[in-house]
């Protein structure tokens, strides 16, 4: 009787754990082994902008609303955003950033492995984990990498070429 008592009782637990989790789904989502090839895949022939950052980074915090402003003005571009800080998860921090900078509708990541050198491995063998790191994959599948903040302007002269149009907000 004891062993039928304790399996519903972790049972309710499961299902309320669960449900929780249901109830409350977080838009972020887990960067982890093999998802660097998902999101190429899932935007291959698409112009697409990956910015690596995280909520302890400084000049993260200037770069993000200007990212939002881009996402906005160039519709055309698909936009990834990572939070790749080596802090523990912050997920509410991150999603509160993310609104703020106007990224909510981006596809947004939170890295979700506790072994980070590998994730950034798998995205480039040579990155060494610093932030704000961008990389913009042509349609040909070609990939830039910008090392430190991203200029607005370079941005814009990318995206003119991606989308063929005259460069400019």
């Amino acid at each position: 009787m004891k062993r039928i008592v304790m399996g519903a009782l972790v049972l309710c637990g499961s299902l309320l754990g669960l449900s929780a989790i249901v109830a409350a789904p977080t838009p972020l989502k887990p960067f982890e082994r093999g998802s660097w090839q998902q999101v190429l895949h899932a935007h291959a022939g698409r112009p697409t902008l990956v910015h690596f950052w995280g909520v302890t980074c400084g000049p993260c915090k200037i770069e993000l609303p200007e990212l939002g402003a881009f996402m906005k003005a160039h519709p055309g571009i698909d936009v990834v955003t990572i939070s790749a800080d080596l802090v523990p998860n912050l997920p509410a921090a991150t999603q509160a950033m993310l609104d703020q900078a106007g990224l909510s509708a981006a596809e947004n990541f939170i890295f979700n492995d506790g072994y980070a050198e590998r994730l950034r491995f798998e995205i480039d063998p040579s990155w060494q984990g610093d932030i704000p790191r961008t990389m913009l994959i042509a349609r040909d599948g070609s990939i830039s990498t910008i090392e430190g903040s991203a200029e607005a302007a370079e941005l814009d002269k990318w995206s003119a070429e991606q989308l063929g149009t005259a460069a400019g907000r």
